[in-house]
């Protein structure tokens, strides 16, 4: 049975092949274009009548079905409709090796006929490469890379972390980046085809420590005080505490020392006279460090914006302040 079946089909395409012109499958100018999106399914349609007698469907030389019967051995090519107005195949879940010319040849009992189809298909921008993680010194240079495919191409934008316009181009290069540069730099890759391919990179910038918070006490005896200390810094900073460049150590002398990611909060709870005086906090990192001078006064005590004695040494560069001190309730 399949024998025959086989025969039948071999005729019946030998018939087809043979009339003349039937393979002049040239690309022609007259092609129509029909575009898809990669993972949809294709439909090939040709309009016939009745007096058709023979007819195929084929993509450049390769046949996908001559009359009833299949030639292609891809299974996502079926037949659609085979009738006396239509013969149409089907082609799912298309990609970019499904692109390229296809033709409808029939005859009829005058003469060999041809229609041509060129399927356009389309492909998503996918970003396929982009740089990794980037950490890097203030002041230092920063390229970022960001690489994508898809049919038609896309086209790349790169939008900063701060208020600016994108930049378009795979490259992005920030010349002498500073801390406020620091972020998620965003890559987008858009073609028309589908929702544009985002990615991100984020970008850390080291810097050394610089004072933002410092703030002295007064109070009196038997009384809670408690002086602050704040600092911004990459990588965060470690802080410590001197009084009269003596460490300090929380737990010890009634001291409590309190630091989170850029504060120090320095606390007496119970103040005697030896607790009075002057303190230093000290904010530090691998690139540097900076100091603030504080005081804790009692409440008689002369003018508080007295001038302090030579800042404590630490032996890396400092940045010291001396603070106003602030009379709390």
């Amino acid at each position: 049975m399949a024998g025959a079946r086989l025969r039948r089909a071999l005729a019946a395409l030998a018939a087809l092949l043979a009339a003349p012109g039937l393979l002049a499958l040239e690309y022609p100018p007259t092609a129509d274009n029909y575009t898809v999106c990669q993972g949809d399914n294709a439909t090939l349609s040709c309009a016939i009548d009745a007096e058709v007698t023979r007819v195929a469907w084929l993509n450049g030389s390769h046949i996908l079905y001559a009359g009833g019967d299949k030639w292609s051995l891809d299974p996502r090519v079926r037949l659609l409709a085979h009738s006396d107005a239509e013969f149409a195949v089907a082609i799912a879940a298309v990609g970019p090796h499904d692109e390229g010319l296809y033709t409808c040849s029939f005859q009829t009992p005058a003469r060999p006929h041809t229609a041509h189809v060129f399927l356009i298909v389309h492909v998503p921008a996918r970003i396929t490469n982009i740089s990794a993680a980037v950490t890097v010194d203030e002041g230092s240079d920063v390229t970022l890379l960001c690489l994508a495919a898809g049919r038609p191409p896309p086209a790349v934008t790169w939008r900063q972390p701060w208020a600016g316009p994108p930049r378009e181009g795979e490259v992005l290069e920030v010349a002498a980046i500073r801390r406020g540069q620091a972020g998620r730099y965003q890559c987008q890759a858009a073609n028309g085809v589908a929702q544009p391919d985002t990615r991100w990179v984020p970008v850390t910038v080291n810097y050394p420590p610089s004072i933002t918070e410092a703030q002295g006490a007064r109070p009196a005896p038997g009384q809670r005080g408690l002086l602050r200390c704040g600092a911004l810094a990459e990588p965060p900073p470690a802080f410590e505490w001197f009084k009269d460049e003596r460490p300090l150590l929380g737990g010890r002398e009634g001291l409590q020392i309190r630091t989170e990611r850029t504060r120090s909060l320095l606390l007496v709870a119970n103040v005697t006279r030896r607790h009075y005086g002057n303190y230093t906090c000290r904010a530090s990192n691998g690139l540097g460090s900076a100091a603030a001078a504080l005081r804790l006064l009692h409440p008689g005590s002369l003018d508080s914006a007295a001038p302090l004695g030579p800042a404590p040494t630490f032996g890396l560069a400092a940045a010291f302040i001396i603070v106003t001190l602030t009379t709390t309730p």
